[in-house]
């Protein structure tokens, strides 16, 4: 479980974040979403510790303090978070077995048969089981995510953070991370934060939702009541498209 309490962040006299509360648990997808300049990376990029916020909590399983623990503790906390892109970030000149791996041999004194049995069952787990030598430039958008999230898993993580995890793939490509990323979270019970403008993903996956209108948080719910929502700045956003609103009118009329 991760809590954020009542956190600000400013740069300069530009307040990003107006105290933002919000829990987000433990084997459920649990998303941030908003329009580009809402302040849901900053949010996202407070909690995993990447920038410091002015005030606040950002609590993990209701004891540590991110803001406030020595460095040791952060270290020994980041080695518990996995974390997936936006564009997969995986190294170009290592085989996707070797990008797997990288964490492993960067937190752990496991022998190469270990790592490499952990790296397998990773691959395995995400549908890519004979990818291994192969380099990241020989595979497509799809599968680069899919070895993204074998890495960001490989240590076992606690906390899973996503990036706009659909960023550049089709929509079929799209709904089989969506899914992935569901399935890991209910099987391995972690809290996982997904940053993300896809409606497709809020609608498929979206447990619970936070949505974030020039710093401030307008609505939290979940994808089964989003779509009554009577806040005007996310009916704005959801049902930009004239497919979403014929949607909720269905929906409304109990036809879905």
């Amino acid at each position: 479980m991760i809590e954020v309490k009542n956190v600000f962040k400013s740069f300069g006299e530009r307040v990003i974040l107006q105290d933002i509360s919000a829990t987000f648990m433990p084997g459920k997808t649990n998303l941030i979403i908003g329009a580009s300049g809402s302040g849901k990376t900053v949010l996202m990029k407070s909690i995993v510790g990447l920038m410091e916020i002015d005030r606040g909590q950002i609590l993990y399983d209701g004891v540590l303090d991110f803001h406030s623990i020595t460095h040791s503790e952060r270290t020994r906390l980041r080695q518990q978070i996995g974390m997936l892109f936006q564009n997969s970030a995986l190294f170009d000149s290592l085989t996707v077995e070797q990008n797997v791996m990288f964490p492993l041999n960067m937190f752990t004194k496991m022998s190469w048969k270990e790592k490499q049995a952990r790296v397998q069952f990773c691959l395995e787990r995400v549908e890519l089981p004979l990818a291994g030598k192969r380099l990241p430039n020989e595979l497509s958008g799809g599968m680069k995510k899919r070895v993204g999230i074998a890495r960001a898993i490989v240590l076992n993580p606690k906390y899973l953070f996503c990036d706009e995890p659909n960023s550049g793939l089709d929509p079929k490509t799209s709904l089989v991370i969506d899914k992935l990323i569901k399935e890991i979270t209910v099987e391995y019970n972690i809290t996982t934060i997904v940053n993300t403008h896809d409606m497709n993903s809020v609608m498929e996956i979206g447990d619970y939702i936070i949505f974030l209108y020039k710093g401030v948080k307008a609505w939290e719910g979940n994808n089964k009541d989003i779509v009554f929502s009577k806040t005007q700045e996310l009916n704005d956003f959801i049902f930009a498209s004239e497919f979403l609103k014929e949607f909720k009118e269905s929906r409304m009329r109990g036809e879905i």
